[in-house]
């Protein structure tokens, strides 16, 4: 394994102990550790494919692992935020339902004759950003609500919450549809 994929099987470790850090109370500043952790998580992803490219180490299993990877944060992250009532379920339900979807495709391009292997799109990659970013930025105002009550009150905690989270949902949708598009002759060609 090489060290891009190294680098990427590292955010996958990684998430047990960002849910450990976000969802146990008697952990202090958990809110701020949390952050830590899924801020490290985040610079992995954009290390391992700075390696990859810059070193030549692209690789199938790299481009399986990097998306995948990615989906187990984020959709952790999603998932702990329904239970602590940042996120509205269906938004996560929708951002988790077209993680299944893109891989599906995936799983079949790679099954086709063509044994074909779809690296993440522009749109996909917008997505992924967004997700993560809006995720720090929802850790951020509860370190500063909750960590550290520095907001509070009648500060928009969950309203700017809620936005993040609207955006990031319609591009999920939107980059869905466009794998969708984009992949069409994959799915005729699997019902054949």
């Amino acid at each position: 394994m090489n060290l891009a994929n190294k680098l990427t099987m590292f955010r996958v470790i990684l998430v047990p102990f960002f849910i450990a850090a976000l969802m146990i109370p008697m952990i202090p500043c958990r809110f701020t550790v949390a952050l830590v952790i899924f801020a490290l998580a985040s610079i992995t992803d954009m290390l391992d494919g700075k390696v990859a490219r810059k070193y030549n180490m692209i690789t199938d299993l790299g481009k399986f692992l990097d998306p995948l990877a990615d989906k187990v944060l984020v959709a952790a992250a999603l998932i702990c935020f329904i239970e602590l009532g940042y996120a509205p379920s269906w938004a996560v339900w929708l951002i988790i339902a077209r993680e299944f979807m893109v891989s599906g495709i995936r799983l079949i391009a790679a099954g086709s004759e063509k044994k074909l292997v779809i690296a993440a799109n522009i749109w996909g990659k917008l997505k992924t950003a967004s997700t993560m970013v809006a995720i720090c930025v929802i850790l951020v105002l509860h370190i500063l609500a909750d960590d550290f009550a520095v907001i509070g009150g009648t500060f928009p905690t969950q309203l700017i919450t809620d936005i993040l989270l609207y955006v990031c949902t319609f591009l999920t949708v939107l980059s869905g549809i466009i794998y969708l598009y984009d992949y069409r002759e994959v799915l005729k060609e699997s019902k054949s």
